[in-house]
């Protein structure tokens, strides 16, 4: 190792609205919820990711928890900062002399701006990055399920987080046509806390909410093999007393209905603009489905069924993003074209 490399670190960063991942020495080490708990009075931060999570909806009037990022996009820029900051410094808990600096690469929405660019940029900066890379999260899903990006053939990516959802169709190294709409996992959980507090009249918090998607969340309103009702608690609405009830998934499917469809729309959209010669390849390759929303049940199906076309759901969809972005890391001259 020499002398440079041990006051260097690599990152790759997939900075998430739901959850942020860094990959360091090829491994992923840290996983962690995008959220910080801070001092109301002297706004220290008192928790990060995990920790910070268990005290959400939990809080007394002292301490506040922070979501940084809404819609994939930096919302409070001191607190991102924070965040990467705190989460940077999980990966070597030991303290050094030197701080070490620091070559990062993060992914980003295809929709972005330049002005939500910029500040992705800055917290990055703040948080101890001397060079900084970004990448669209579609292209780093499309490395991380091993597709060859850089082959003239066309390839659909969908990539649903818990901001946006990203729809992509990449060849040559570049996005030919995209779309991203901010519709995906969080929208999926407000659905849930809306739908169980107008169907079952019942006020659960955003975790409950986030629980029931994952255990019981279905795209389809009938499945092959279902999950088993959940039994959830929440605040009943018309007497104030916590009350418990059950929960099955095709409730969660007529609920998710409407964003589902908002996702099918912005697919279609995407085929419409493809090339000729692209949308030939994509019939014959199908669309790649990657992201947390990849694993709500049925909806592989549910896309197929709408575009009559092969849909793949990646292995691990959850960590498509950072091990791509962990790929352009390590190759970094290679695929440097690819990066802002």
């Amino acid at each position: 190792m020499g002398i440079f490399d041990f006051f260097t670190q690599e990152i790759a960063i997939d900075l998430g609205t739901a959850n942020t991942l860094i990959i360091h020495k090829d491994k992923i080490v840290v996983d962690e919820p995008s959220i910080v708990a801070v001092d109301r009075g002297s706004n220290k931060v008192i928790a990060i990711g995990r920790q910070a999570q268990q005290m959400h909806g939990k809080t007394h009037e002292n301490i506040k928890t922070i979501r940084p990022l809404k819609d994939g996009v930096i919302a409070d820029f001191h607190a991102a900062e924070n965040m990467i900051r705190g989460m940077i410094a999980m990966i070597n808990p030991g303290k050094r002399l030197l701080p070490p600096s620091l070559r990062m690469v993060i992914c980003i929405p295809s929709g972005i701006t330049e002005v939500e660019k910029r500040a992705v940029r800055d917290s990055a900066e703040h948080a101890g990055g001397r060079e900084v890379y970004l990448i669209h999260e579609p292209m780093a899903a499309a490395i991380g399920i091993g597709i060859d990006v850089e082959e003239p053939k066309g390839n659909m990516i969908i990539d649903i987080g818990g901001g946006t959802s990203e729809i992509a169709v990449i060849a040559l190294a570049g996005i030919v046509c995209d779309q991203s709409i901010r519709v995906a996992g969080d929208q999926f959980t407000t659905d849930v806390l809306e739908y169980v507090r107008n169907k079952h009249h019942v006020l659960i918090g955003e975790r409950t909410a986030e629980l029931i998607k994952i255990q019981v969340g279905s795209a389809l309103s009938q499945l092959d093999e279902p999950p088993p009702t959940m039994l959830v608690s929440g605040r009943d609405l018309v007497s104030g007393i916590p009350r418990q009830f059950n929960i099955e998934y095709h409730e969660i499917a007529e609920a998710l209905d409407k964003s589902i469809a908002k996702v099918e729309g912005a697919i279609l959209k995407a085929l419409e603009i493809t090339p000729p010669e692209l949308a030939s390849d994509i019939h014959e390759n199908g669309i790649y489905l990657t992201g947390g929303g990849a694993l709500i049940r049925g909806l592989d199906k549910r896309i197929s069924a709408k575009t009559h076309l092969r849909v793949h759901v990646a292995d691990d969809p959850l960590r498509a993003v950072v091990r791509g972005t962990g790929i352009a890391l390590k190759n970094i001259e290679r695929f440097n074209f690819l990066m802002t």
